[in-house]
């Protein structure tokens, strides 16, 4: 493959088609079903379905015998399948998603979730980074080696509609596909991220997760402050108590022995090296406030609380009304939204039924305790390379990227990769995206930075070609 042409290919084409398409995209205000449970009848799901569709059918309509099907099961949200048949039998699966995350408050002056802004090579707005690019860098990657005539396997691209959501809808639709989806010798998923923007990274690992909601009730209704504080336990204070249960609250770390895995040594060396090459940009790509500073010192032990380590964050409270409208009144009870990182090799199911119980029991004062789940999802951990695949990682960042690949775990859950590694054990995985530093995925200011995006449809371009060539097929 000529790389002066790949590059050019690949540049026009993002900057003809697909910066245009993608900016109506994330007009629209697409949110997954667990943020809009009224997303059918609010159409923007369907309204997103449509602008993909159209401009999908257009790009392959280039390709003999390609299809492209919008899935529909009753009550489910759709999926976009697309079959272009290739050169031999094999089978690449490329997977993203096209729902988005709510908008969430603090975005910057001029900018918002659903107003796409291009400024300084990036794309502001939500959903462009995390993962609607993905559809647009899959076919303009089969685009660039038609133009070459270079051969591929047939592709298989599957875009969901329920990602951020858990992926509920999704283990429906892989078992009435499978027999259409066959059996992939590669995934590619484009939903992940990067450490920075100057090379390739590989992720190795995904954590898991176990949610759920915990309240703590102590009256039927609320009473002045002054009349029963003293007497009646403050609900706040029982439950800032259970959460002492999980987590040390001095530094952060799990106490749950449930919670915790034995790392492998070859992701303590590759967080090690991950370090190495990042350096201070491990944690200085996150908008810390004033003089705030990491949990820790030690850079390789960051990456590795964030990809191999439980962590607590509480997401949302429930019970208490703005400051400004607060009485002088203890409140009935507490509402906490928990959402445990787990280890990418432990059960979900077990971390719940851990959780549930260090929670629930001996309840303080006799206090009403509930946690109610709302469901765990295991983690993945990548299988190992295939040394054609190694390889063809490694050329592909020198190729696109001009510096050597990297390979880190990342914190976050896609269900689709656990799911895929259950159904086919030999499978290879490339896992890889453009979210970097400051992109911000799921809060404010989140940005597709384009120059990435485009160096990314190259390396996926070069495995897919590498992909076929593995065989000297």
């Amino acid at each position: 493959m000529d790389s002066t042409r790949l590059t050019h290919f690949i540049e026009t084409f993002w900057e003809d088609s697909i910066l245009p398409s993608i900016t109506e995209y994330i007009r629209i205000p697409n949110k997954s079903p667990a943020y809009d449970p009224q997303w059918f009848e609010h159409d923007y799901m369907e309204d997103t379905v449509k602008l993909m569709e159209s401009w999908a059918r257009q790009q392959l309509g280039g390709f003999a015998g390609a299809t492209l099907e919008v899935v529909r099961l009753p009550g489910r949200t759709p999926l976009l399948f697309m079959d272009v048949p290739g050169d031999n039998d094999d089978t690449v699966l490329l997977y993203g998603h096209l729902d988005k995350q709510p908008e969430m408050k603090g975005w910057s002056e001029g900018l918002g979730p659903w107003q796409p802004v291009l400024k300084d090579d990036k794309l502001y707005g939500r959903g462009g980074a995390d993962d609607g690019y993905a559809i647009y860098a899959c076919l303009a990657a089969l685009g660039a080696l038609r133009e070459q005539h270079v051969p591929r396997a047939r592709c298989v691209i599957m875009i969901e509609a329920c990602e951020e959501s858990g992926s509920y809808d999704l283990p429906y639709y892989v078992d009435h596909l499978v027999d259409r989806i066959g059996s992939p010798s590669l995934v590619v998923c484009l939903d992940s991220g990067c450490g920075d923007y100057e090379r390739l990274w590989l992720t190795t690992s995904l954590r898991g997760i176990a949610a759920g909601t915990l309240t703590v009730r102590v009256l039927t209704e609320g009473v002045h402050s002054g009349d029963a504080s003293g007497i009646v336990p403050s609900s706040f204070r029982i439950l800032r108590g259970l959460l002492s249960r999980l987590e040390d609250e001095g530094t952060g770390e799990i106490k749950l022995p449930d919670l915790y895995v034995q790392i492998p040594p070859q992701r303590i060396m590759q967080a090690k090296e991950a370090a190495r090459v990042l350096g201070n940009a491990v944690y200085d790509r996150f908008p810390f406030a004033g003089s705030t500073r990491p949990m820790i010192g030690d850079t390789s032990q960051l990456v590795l609380n964030r990809t191999w380590r439980p962590q607590l964050a509480t997401v949302g409270m429930d019970g208490y009304p703005v400051p400004g409208s607060a009485g002088n009144v203890l409140l009935p009870f507490s509402t906490a939204k928990l959402s445990v990182r787990i280890p990418p090799t432990l059960d979900g199911k077990n971390a719940l039924q851990a959780i549930k119980h260090a929670l629930e029991s001996d309840p303080p004062y006799g206090a009403e305790i509930e946690f109610e789940s709302e469901g765990g999802q295991s983690g993945w951990h990548a299988p190992p390379l295939a040394p054609w695949l190694e390889k063809a990682v490694g050329q592909a960042s020198e190729e696109a990227f001009g510096k050597p690949a990297a390979y880190m775990g990342e914190g976050g859950t896609i269900p689709f990769m656990g799911m895929l590694g259950e159904k086919f054990p030999d499978t290879q995985f490339v896992i890889t995206g453009v979210l970097g530093p400051h992109s911000n995925a799921h809060g404010p200011n989140e940005f597709l930075h384009i120059p990435t995006g485009k160096r990314v449809t190259m390396a996926v371009t070069r495995l897919i070609a590498a992909h076929h060539a593995r065989s000297g097929k």
